[in-house]
């Protein structure tokens, strides 16, 4: 009998690790496993591209609500999901009013606050799963309103770097019988913050199939990113503090300033767009550092790009710097904490230090030495491996075997 899966995520908008969400789907062995999915919201550019094996279910209405401005919630007259929401809103601006900089970060406060105080207004699933899987954090539904033999929840990012409320979050991951950590040092990380979760932790890394990252670049050619007799430089990411597109501004302006010729482009979307632009135009870069904005498939812009290049402040593991592997570009990313357990340094990548100047140094480096950038190119593109490895360990997950 096949086992009954239940997968659940916030949607399948276009991000990396909505990206990871399509593949593993797709490359589900459905004659073994019933695989059911559940977006708290239904919708996203990724949607058509899930397999039609695997059933989506219909969305549940408080947990739409959970991501809609709160106006609408108001003018839809759900006024104690709005007045929930409201309430962690004020709470959290309180609390962390004094944080800093680094808003994406307080992402977590926000949403962890939201979910602590909508979760009881939430129903419980009355079917029940041999395993649920929460895909994507926060994970109170499937910790406290889904019925599974198993629960299993991804670890995708950084959690030394998060802000949150860490006892009251500890106390939902220890909900679950496994942690699923996309890397070994994203692993590493979260066991810091949480010590005592240590010994649920296994490392499963994003399925990511290098036969569709390489048919897809295929589909067209970006005339927005013609040959101008220039290196095109290539960053792509949402428009946010940790994916540090302002730094890439930075580090174009010192390129251009040595008299290196080169064009970046910026494949994205996300709350800082408005402060990136105006960094730009304050730079006197507007033609120099070109946002390209949203797209659903970025490939084929990796594919038109000479070099590309994740000045991130930090990660979990970066899905579009192994896209960019996969169809053998030279990728320069930066000393960030997962860094080394994504790329090996002056092998299939190279790593800059965390300031504008050394990734300056780095791209230049590469751009001088042609041996090396097609070195770096080939072992990166030869070092693609199929999903069968990681898609295993899933299987070994389910099955518990690990």
């Amino acid at each position: 009998m096949k086992k009954k899966i239940l997968i659940t995520a916030s949607s399948m908008c276009v991000g990396g690790i909505e990206r990871s969400l399509v593949e593993l789907l797709n490359a589900f062995d459905y004659e073994r496993y019933d695989v059911e999915l559940l977006l708290f919201s239904r919708e996203g550019e990724f949607l058509p591209e899930i397999t039609d094996k695997c059933v989506v279910l219909p969305e549940i209405k408080q947990c739409a609500d959970l991501l809609k401005p709160i106006k609408r919630n108001i003018l839809s007259g759900h006024f104690i999901m709005a007045l929930s929401r409201l309430y962690s809103k004020l709470y959290m601006a309180l609390k962390y009013k004094d944080h800093g900089e680094d808003n994406d970060a307080l992402v977590f406060a926000s949403l962890q606050t939201m979910w602590n105080n909508a979760i009881d207004f939430m129903p419980r699933l009355t079917k029940k799963y041999d395993v649920a899987i929460s895909f994507m954090w926060p994970h109170h539904f499937v910790a406290k309103n889904v019925n599974a033999v198993k629960k299993f929840a991804w670890i995708h990012t950084d959690y030394t770097k998060a802000i949150l409320d860490r006892d009251a979050d500890a106390e939902i991951w220890e909900s679950f019988d496994k942690l699923a950590a996309v890397s070994d040092e994203c692993g590493k990380s979260f066991c810091e913050v949480y010590p005592s979760l240590s010994k649920k932790v296994v490392t499963i890394e994003n399925i990511l199939s290098p036969e569709t990252v390489r048919k897809k670049a295929a589909e067209f050619v970006p005339d927005d990113m013609p040959d101008e007799g220039k290196i095109k430089l290539l960053t792509v990411g949402r428009f946010c503090f940790a994916k540090a597109f302002d730094r890439a501004v930075d580090v174009c302006r010192l390129l251009i300033g040595r008299g290196v010729k080169i064009k970046w482009y910026a494949v994205g979307y996300g709350t800082l767009e408005t402060e990136l632009r105006n960094k730009i135009s304050s730079e006197n870069l507007q033609n120099d550092f070109i946002i390209l904005g949203k797209k659903s498939n970025p490939y084929p812009y990796m594919k038109a790009c000479d070099i590309y290049v994740q000045p991130s402040r930090y990660e979990g593991k970066a899905v579009t710097v192994r896209e960019a592997q996969i169809l053998g570009k030279p990728v320069v990313i930066t000393n960030f904490r997962t860094a080394k357990s994504q790329v090996r340094d002056g092998f299939d990548a190279v790593i800059a230090d965390m300031s504008a100047e050394s990734i300056a140094d780095k791209i230049q480096e590469l751009i001088s030495d042609e041996n090396k950038r097609k070195a770096v190119s080939e072992n990166a593109y030869n070092s693609a491996e199929n999903t069968d490895r990681q898609m295993k360990r899933v299987y070994d997950l389910l099955e518990g075997r690990i």
